[in-house]
């Protein structure tokens, strides 16, 4: 059983279903209610619907499954079908009240990081205006290419600024997965307040092993936590961890610990 609903803090906190996969999903939204998240990160659009029967949302939907880690918008080829995928996706995430879709760069493949960018920045130049026109935001997923994703193109956040600066909407952002960049680039704190107008999510996860958010960890959670609030930030914090030991357990001490 999970322990007791952290406090309500300056951060709207979620969880990412796919750390959760041996607990069915309603259980999972009863336990997060319970703690005090206000969502459920990462569904598909059949589980869109769930989390609103315990007072909560999916707060990062999946609205293209043409495109993946290691197949993006960074390849041309793949636009047309990208743009199709959304033009049903993106409208399905609105009427379900999910605020934000998931988006990656792809591999390199060989490809610079320049090309890669100008053909992710012409690719999200045709989908914006669907999204801004449903109220939901892309956001781009950094990911690290050093331990979990080989080869992957946005890893680092200059590669997706660059990008969000150049679409120039307002519901085109970064996913700055926290676990990813202090692995690549570290200075976490200091990167988040310089690009915070760029970032529409967060995700956790414990640095090294993307394990549980406690002392084990070399990252400052609540300093990190607090750095985000303190920037203004409106959006969603999803804990993204694979946990060790009871699992809702952990999650709680997680938020309590990113309550600021």
């Amino acid at each position: 059983m999970a322990a007791a609903p952290a406090r309500r803090g300056r951060l709207k906190q979620s969880v990412s279903r796919w750390c959760y996969q041996n607990i069915p999903l309603d259980t999972l939204c009863a336990a997060a209610a319970r703690i005090g998240l206000q969502g459920i990160d990462l569904l598909e659009p059949a589980d869109y619907e769930v989390p609103r029967r315990h007072g909560l949302r999916c707060t990062m939907g999946y609205a293209a499954d043409i495109m993946t880690i290691p197949n993006g918008l960074n390849r041309r080829e793949n636009h047309a079908a990208i743009e199709q995928a959304f033009r049903i996706g993106i409208p399905q995430a609105a009427k379900a009240g999910v605020p934000n879709v998931i988006a990656f760069s792809g591999n390199r493949r060989g490809m610079s990081d320049e090309e890669g960018a100008d053909n992710a920045i012409a690719g999200l130049n045709r989908v914006k205006r669907i999204a801004e026109d449903h109220g939901v935001t892309i956001c781009i997923e950094l990911l690290n290419s050093k331990v979990d994703h080989a080869d992957y193109m946005a890893d680092h956040t200059a590669w997706g600024v660059r990008v969000a600066r150049a679409v120039a909407s307002p519901r085109v952002k970064l996913l700055y997965d926290i676990y990813h960049m202090q692995i690549m680039e570290g200075d976490v704190i200091d990167t988040i307040r310089k690009n915070i107008q760029w970032i529409g999510h967060f995700h956790t996860g414990g640095v090294p092993g993307r394990h549980n958010l406690d002392d084990t960890q070399e990252v400052n959670w609540n300093a990190v936590a607090r750095s985000v609030a303190d920037v203004g930030f409106q959006g969603f914090f999803a804990h993204e961890f694979v946990p060790v030991g009871d699992p809702l357990t952990a999650l709680a001490q997680a938020v309590r610990t990113c309550t600021v």
